[in-house]
């Protein structure tokens, strides 16, 4: 399979999302688990907020 130069040129600017979500493995005595590291931040109670806390942000943070 080979590329043309129009297809070559086509796709020369996009840039494609490979929507990839690291995952954390946590040890314990009781055995591994592995979390997504959305989980695991929110589990350690880690909020990122994009941006100022007005009230309505700060109701659906503390929901």
């Amino acid at each position: 399979m080979t590329i043309t130069d129009s297809e070559e040129i086509a796709g020369a600017g996009q840039v494609r999302g490979l929507n990839l979500v690291p995952i954390v493995v946590e040890q314990s005595a009781r055995g591994e688990r592995s979390y997504d590291i959305y989980s695991r931040l929110l589990k350690e109670r880690v909020v990122f907020l994009c941006g100022p806390v007005e009230d309505l942000v700060a109701n659906v943070v503390l929901a």
